[in-house]
């Protein structure tokens, strides 16, 4: 099976269960579901639940232990990216070329749809035993979503790249901030898959690193790409966060070293995964989020 393929049969496997456990409707509410499955189901790569379900089965594990614990993390990238539409963050109109959650609904039903996929999130997660995961794995992977989440993850990574918005930064700050804003969701994706695998200590250690840096990589490439991209990864117009000026690596660095930071991260990336068995998928996966042009 080529890389493409595998990829597009971990993303129909994501998408088919997805459909399955978006919440039911009923009449106080259905506004607000509406919104959530407009929002889950508008596309994208679906990146990190392919890490998730492509770390657990370079490890030999049955794959279906890793599909609620794919699409938790999924429920919280994509309730983080309507929260990240809202006028009161970045304050845009499209995500992926359509209206944004708060365009296409209203403000307050896109604040609840993405608070509730947050919650829903976690529901998923203690849904894991039907799938053949035990509860002491279920609680390590809450415990991990949620700090990779929260105020030391994702959270507190757009916390400081509002501050930094309206106070500026230097490079060390900027790499604190991707590493929470855009890697610590990575890291839990690919952890998740750990989990789900029941991996020992020092293959998490290094699941960990490996996804710290493919983290890193993918975001630097993100600043290039609203530079030199046909669309960056967000959906948005080129350029459109230099006519912001958003603080990142191209603004700090300028396009070449940016492009050069970028390589280098993955260059540690697959450093990291050179230390993992059956890591094909994952060092084409890895090669590719480099060497995308959109």
């Amino acid at each position: 099976m080529s890389f493409k393929e595998k990829y597009n049969m971990y993303v129909d496997m994501v998408n088919s269960e997805l459909k399955n456990i978006l919440p039911s409707t009923h009449t106080m509410s259905t506004r607000v579901c509406e919104a959530m499955k407009y929002s889950l189901m508008a596309g994208g790569k679906r990146i990190r639940p392919v890490l998730t379900l492509s770390v657990c089965e370079m490890f030999g594990c049955d794959i279906q232990k890793a599909i609620p614990f794919a699409c938790a993390v999924e429920f919280i990238h994509v309730g983080s990216l309507i929260h990240d539409d809202l006028p009161c963050m970045d304050d845009d109109d499209l995500r992926r070329g359509q209206p944004s959650c708060h365009i296409k609904y209203d403000e307050a039903t896109a604040v609840l749809a993405g608070d509730g996929l947050f919650f829903s999130a976690f529901e998923i997660l203690l849904l894991a035993k039907k799938f053949g995961v035990n509860e002491s794995d279920m609680l390590k992977a809450c415990d991990l979503l949620s700090k990779m989440s929260g105020i030391d993850g994702m959270v507190g990574g757009q916390t400081m790249d509002m501050f930094i918005e309206q106070n500026g930064a230097d490079e060390s700050m900027v790499e604190v901030m991707q590493q929470r804003k855009t890697a610590a969701l990575i890291q839990a994706a690919c952890c998740l898959g750990g989990v789900a695998a029941g991996v020992n200590d020092n293959y998490f250690e290094i699941l960990n690193n490996y996804a710290l840096s493919l983290g890193l990589a993918f975001q630097v490439c993100d600043d290039v790409l609203d530079v030199t991209g046909t669309e960056n990864i967000l959906g948005k117009p080129v350029g459109s966060d230099i006519e912001e000026n958003k603080v990142n690596s191209v603004s700090l660095l300028g396009l070449e070293k940016a492009k050069m930071k970028a390589k280098k991260y993955t260059e540690n990336a697959i450093s990291e995964l050179n230390k993992l068995p059956n890591n094909q998928f994952l060092m084409n996966l890895t090669k590719f989020l480099l060497n995308r042009d959109h």
